[in-house]
């Protein structure tokens, strides 16, 4: 008999689906991963949760539909890496990056969906949270010292997802740091672990167990 296991509702490509899927993959936790489209979403996974986004972690008692709670849950299960062995500072700069830079990313990548704003002024906005994150890692290999913790992995999807915008500007902005922190995140198997391409899900299908064994 199969062991019941939490159900992690995921999207390959949200970043903060990504960051859920890095701090499970961490913790070592294993869960069922299912993969769900967007714009097709299964009738059990708005039922687990009215929100209607991803990451949705099932549990045998509740429900989970923060990204960063997801995280937080994880990790507090196991965190061999220490990642909430962290300064309070490492949750403000999530709070930022979740907040003004966010936004600012939106309004950069979606500028068209934004006609009464300026691109350019957004994409601004956007670079002052980043222009920090360079300055931390000028000093250091990860943004709160010289080991990976919660602020990186929560972090580095939004940057990625902002860099993708436009990478060719991107890297002209002399943030050579910050790319470099980035860069190599992304040839990282920790990367690749976590952006393995599932088929969507449908009710009756073999389970997917995430992270594989």
């Amino acid at each position: 008999m199969m062991r019941a296991l939490p159900i992690l509702w995921s999207f390959r490509r949200c970043p903060y689906a990504m960051r859920a899927r890095l701090a499970i993959q961490s913790s070592q936790q294993q869960v069922v991963l299912r993969e769900i489209v967007l714009r097709d979403k299964p009738a059990p996974f708005l039922k687990a949760s009215a929100k209607g986004t991803v990451p949705v972690l099932q549990l045998s008692d509740r429900v989970i539909d923060e990204s960063r709670d997801i995280m937080i849950w994880a990790l507090s299960q196991n965190d061999p890496e220490g990642w909430l062995d962290m300064p309070s500072e490492g949750m403000d700069l999530i709070a930022t990056c979740e907040g003004p830079f966010k936004k600012a990313l939106d309004h950069t990548k979606y500028a068209v969906r934004y006609p009464d704003l300026d691109e350019a002024e957004q994409r601004e906005k956007a670079m002052v949270f980043l222009r920090d994150l360079n300055s931390r890692l000028v000093e250091n290999a990860y943004l709160m010292g010289d080991q990976i913790q919660l602020a990186d992995m929560a972090i580095l999807p939004f940057v990625r997802q902002f860099a993708n915008t436009d990478r060719a500007w991107f890297d002209a902005q002399g943030l050579e740091s910050l790319r470099g922190w980035l860069d190599k995140f992304l040839v990282s198997d920790r990367f690749s672990g976590i952006m393995t391409k599932y088929v969507p899900w449908q009710d009756g299908q073999d389970r997917v167990l995430f992270p594989k064994t």
